[in-house]
């Protein structure tokens, strides 16, 4: 059951999402809109991607592989395995939103909600705020990520003709740009640098040898083990 507090703080995480974050995610959908409309798809099924994927990088293989007239199976496969670097961040995530008692449907729509601005500024934030806060407050930073987000995917399918391919395409960057500032903005500890510099340093790497649909991934598990390692270390020392 909803209470009032819950219905606060879920306005105050739309707040915080409001004042910065979500449009950067927001313009980073911006392309995505104008890519759906050059595959000749209407306007609402570009709103609907945002809303059902809600990933950029996904959206952007299946409107490019509608464009290049690849085959639905292949569209469905590598849009799958394109995700896989959720599931870390929603695994490392749900634990915190976690209530006493709380059901699976509830722990399938928070999933949903999880991104990378979202995980990024969830993951900085969600720790120091009371356990029985997190939820609502995380429900309203990414539903005000998403509402944004699903905006200004319209508005680039409506604006195509006007903007420039290279300052539509360019808006893609935005997400993992903020992204790499806020981890480093947020690193404290030794395992935190491990991780990021692990990651910065393999990424040509994991790139070359596994290919872009496992990179991340790869490069989570290596640099994530890299930071529990020099994590121990501090604590023995």
């Amino acid at each position: 059951m909803t209470s009032r507090s819950d219905i606060f703080v879920f306005w105050r995480g739309v707040r915080d999402a409001l004042a910065f974050p979500a449009w950067i995610v927001g313009f980073s959908l911006f392309g995505v809109g104008s890519l759906a409309r050059d595959a000749g798809l209407p306007a609402g099924a570009a709103v609907l991607s945002t809303c059902l994927m809600w990933a950029a990088p996904a959206q952007v293989i299946l409107f490019g592989g509608l464009l290049s007239g690849a085959a639905l199976p292949a569209l469905a496969v590598a849009i799958g395995v394109s995700s896989l670097r959720f599931l870390p961040m929603t695994m490392s995530i749900l634990p915190l939103v976690r209530r006493p008692g709380q059901r699976w449907p509830v722990q399938v729509v928070v999933a949903h909600f999880v991104a990378v601005t979202a995980w990024v500024e969830g993951m900085r934030r969600l720790p120091n705020l009371p356990v029985e806060e997190r939820l609502p407050f995380f429900l309203g930073f990414a539903s005000a990520c998403m509402g944004v987000s699903a905006t200004l995917t319209l508005a680039g399918y409506q604006l195509v003709r006007v903007l420039p391919v290279v300052l539509a395409a360019g808006m893609l960057m935005l997400t993992p740009l903020f992204f790499t500032v806020a981890l480093v903005a947020s690193a404290r500890a030794r395992q935190d640098w491990a991780a990021i510099g692990v990651g910065f340093a393999l990424a040509p790497v994991a790139t070359a040898v596994v290919g872009r649909d496992f990179d991340l991934l790869v490069l989570g598990l290596v640099g994530g083990t890299a930071a529990y390692v020099a994590g121990r270390g501090r604590r023995r020392i």
